[in-house]
């Protein structure tokens, strides 16, 4: 009775739409091969009688096999009357299945199986501008989009909606956080800047908690918390006050409309900034030497890269040496 009761307890916990699929499956072998042995000269094989109950039940009716005793008949209309409501139910279970899994999408409730995903946390227009180019340099990249304000999923290809707070651990378990590749946590627009920094390391320091191998770049406010930032794990700070003073600085000395110049440094224009790893070929060699035999391959090299200290177009007499990385703009 027991092994009874764990067995029924068992059956429940299935999905519906699998419940109703055995059901379904049953009736078509029960009532196929039972009409097989009732009328074996009208079925000569057990599976002529399973397909005929199966495309009767569909409602196809091809009238290929077709009962010829009354035995046989009745059998056919307990068939549909036992058979038809299990298959309306099971279509319509199905029917609900994907209504419910297309809400679920809609609304951030999935939970991502894939690996190698790309988390952005925050959804704004830096966000958004970093799919764009995400899904044009690589387009089959699967980005995972962690955000609690909005209602429905941006409908985007590759782009999965995980809806929640990043700082909770369900919400990460469900966006398969220790599958990722790298995060991206963006300053909270919505929030002063000392606020939106010290949220955006809070966050920093959930996702090294449950990845500690995460790969994570953060965007910082103020100049303080960009130390707080490193030391809570970031892989790469992004200091957005720095960026746009350089940028409008850098303008304002050009006086010749350097904006669409910035456009094209976006990796989906066909450019990206690259830091090419140390070569024994290039120890000893200049900074002028190195800009010849980089520009046959099409990179310019911009600077040297050494530990944490950057050098943009150093002397052209400058060495390499073992310590240093080459900065360069690729195509």
């Amino acid at each position: 009775m027991a092994k009874s009761n764990r067995t029924i307890l068992h059956w429940l916990k299935w999905p519906l739409y699998t419940q109703v699929s055995i059901v379904v499956l049953f009736i078509i072998l029960f009532f196929g091969v039972t009409i097989s042995f009732i009328e074996p000269n009208e079925f000569p094989t057990m599976f002529d009688g399973i397909w005929w109950a199966l495309i009767t039940l569909s409602t196809v009716g091809f009238g290929d096999y077709v009962p010829q005793t009354y035995l046989g008949r009745a059998i056919a209309m307990l068939m549909v009357l036992v058979g038809a409501s299990f298959v309306s139910a099971y279509f319509a279970t199905i029917s609900a299945a994907a209504i419910r899994k297309q809400h679920s999408f809609r609304e951030g409730e999935i939970t991502f199986r894939g690996s190698n995903q790309i988390i952005l946390i925050g959804w704004n227009e830096k966000t958004k501008e970093m799919v764009e180019s995400l899904t044009t340099v690589k387009p089959d990249k699967k980005i995972v989009l962690i955000d609690g304000s909005l209602k429905t999923a941006p409908l985007i290809e590759n782009v999965y909606y995980i809806k929640g707070d990043p700082t909770d651990d369900e919400t990460l378990a469900r966006a398969n956080i220790g599958s990722a590749e790298a995060a991206i946590i963006t300053a909270d627009q919505h929030k002063n800047e000392y606020d939106a920094d010290m949220y955006s390391i809070l966050v920093l320091l959930t996702l090294k908690g449950v990845n500690p191998s995460l790969h994570c770049v953060i965007e910082v406010l103020t100049e303080k918390q960009a130390i707080n930032a490193k030391r809570a794990g970031a892989n790469d700070l992004i200091k957005t006050y720095k960026l746009t003073s350089y940028f409008m600085m850098t303008s304002i000395f050009a006086k010749n409309g350097l904006a669409n110049f910035y456009s094209e440094l976006n990796p989906a224009s066909g450019n990206s900034f690259q830091v090419l790893p140390y070569n024994e070929k290039f120890i000893g060699k200049t900074f002028r030497e190195l800009s010849q035999i980089l520009l046959e391959k099409e990179c310019i090299l911009i600077g040297i890269k050494t530990g944490e200290e950057t050098k943009i177009n150093p002397p052209l007499t400058y060495q390499i040496t073992r310590l240093d990385s080459l900065i360069v703009l690729k195509h």
